[in-house]
Parts: C-alpha cells; structure tokens; sequence
C-alpha cells in the first residue's frame, strides 16, 4: 500500500520510535489532570516542534484517548487562505516512526462525493507540519485506529463541511474522534505582526488579550466567531480547521469545550519572536 512519508520526523519531532515513545512518556508524567466531564469527543492542538508545544498536543490526545475509543480520528489542518481549497487523502498510509497510520478509506469516499476536495497522494501532496505533528500521537494512543487528514480553509464553508464529515461518519456507523491544529498569535517582526512594539509588554498583551480572545471562543465552540477573530486579530493561524473542528464534534454532540494547557514559546525560549499555543478538548 502507498505510503505518505513522515517529512518532519526527526527535526521537529524525534525521528525513532524509541525516542519518539521516550518523550511521549515525558509528556505523559508533566501532563495536567484531564477534566471531569464525561465523555470527550474531540480537541484543539497545536502544531510546533515537539520541544515546544508538544507536550499540549500529546496532552489533549491522551484525555480524549482517556474517555473514548475511536475508529477513526478525523484531523483538520493546513495552512491556508480563504480562497484554497479543501484537501485531503483518501487512500493509502502516512508513515510515523512509531509505524503507520491508515487513512478511513470509507470515510474519505463518503466525503468527496459530498464535497469538493484536492486530492492529495502518497506522491503528490504539499508538506504539512500541522497535521504530521499529531500523527505519531495518534498511533501511540491509538494503535489501530485510522485517520481521515483533512485541509480546512479559514471560510464559512469550513463549518459546513466539519459537520458533513461527522454526518457521513455516522452514516456509516463509525466511531470518530476530532482534532483541529492550529497555534494562535504569531508575534515579532519575523512575523510581520508588532502591534504593541516588542518586549514584556508586547508577551503580556498576546497572553493576556489577543490570544485570550481566541481561547475563549474555542472553548465556548462559536467556529464563526473563530474565523472573524482570526482576520481581525491574526490569533489563530489555521482558524478554518478550528471552525471545522468545532462544527464536526458539535454535530457529534459536544456541549462544550474546556482549556487544559496554554502557553507560548516565549516559555521555552525569550525571543522578541514568538507563538502562542493551546490545547482544548470537548466533551458531550
């Protein structure tokens, strides 16, 4: 079967199954408490290196994995502008270190004859950090499950087709889990983006006001408010697999969302360059 190469294995994350299961054990130990609110259904994950946010991600995956067993686990993502397309794989196997993952080759049917999407293959496809990064996370939470890779523009049609796919799950009797990748505030002049100059003042502002913002709507689950905030405030750089994210596990019957870690890699390393992350999860 084709198989989709693991491109960011070993720089952003560990390269090896060894060392990629030694530092999910590591997050595992640091990990907060997941919260006590039934079943969960779905999450929000950032997409940096591993050093950096990895811990949030594996995080939010780990609580979901706690309270559910999925077939499938449908992960929205891609950097896109408004006017893209949608993308996804509809056949074959993405690799990770920790072996690969086989893509919900039912599911992915059902959804294109519902939908328009670029097709992407084992061959042809654009490389992407953010739904990569959660993959080997995936398999060792979830050693059999399959996945359905969807890219999710930052457009009202995004809500539109998250909950389709939930829709085509359940008419198949499948037992979906879902994640949206995004991180929020990319701040500093690599990024073109200084509005309250640089230094304490510019970390606390981002903390404290842009990407509090962001947070607040995605755990009170308004994917429209996701993709407005996001084109007036730059606070969520892959707002259209939220808004999708957030549309699928509302369609699955989640009631609400709950924040378990925030941070930014100013943590990690003061930089006047910097991004913010969060890890949400929804529960029913």
């Amino acid at each position: 079967m084709d198989e989709r190469k693991a491109d960011f294995a070993g720089s952003w994350y560990p390269g090896t199954e060894r060392e990629c299961s030694r530092m999910i054990e590591t997050f595992i130990r640091s990990a907060v408490s997941c919260p006590d609110t039934g079943t969960l259904i779905g999450g929000i994950v950032p997409h940096a290196g591993w050093l950096f946010s990895g811990h949030i991600a594996c995080n939010v995956i780990s609580c979901i994995r706690e309270t559910f067993d999925p077939e499938t686990w449908v992960v929205f993502g891609r950097h896109l502008h408004p006017s893209e397309p949608f993308y996804i794989m509809k056949q074959g196997r993405w690799a990770t270190p920790l072996g690969a993952l086989s893509i919900d080759e039912d599911l992915a049917e059902r959804v294109i004859s519902a939908y328009d999407f670029r097709i992407e293959t084992s061959r042809r496809y654009a490389s992407d950090n953010t739904i990569e990064l959660q993959l080997p996370f995936l398999k060792y939470f979830s050693p059999d499950a399959m996945i359905l890779p969807v890219g999710a523009p930052p457009s009202p049609a995004s809500t539109e087709v998250g909950a389709g796919i939930s829709k085509a799950a359940k008419s198949l009797g499948r037992r979906i889990a879902i994640l949206g990748s995004t991180d929020l505030t990319h701040y500093g002049y690599n990024y073109g983006y200084t509005p309250k100059g640089s230094g304490p003042a510019a970390v606390d502002w981002v903390v404290k006001e842009n990407d509090r913002r962001m947070v607040d709507l995605i755990v009170e689950m308004d994917g429209d408010g996701v993709l407005k905030e996001a084109a007036r405030h730059r606070n969520a750089c892959c707002a259209g697999a939220v808004a999708a994210a957030v549309s699928a596990s509302g369609f699955l019957g989640a009631t609400g969302g709950s924040e378990l870690v925030y941070g930014t890699s100013y943590d990690k390393h003061k930089d006047s360059n910097f991004v913010g992350y969060v890890g949400v999860v929804f529960h029913l």
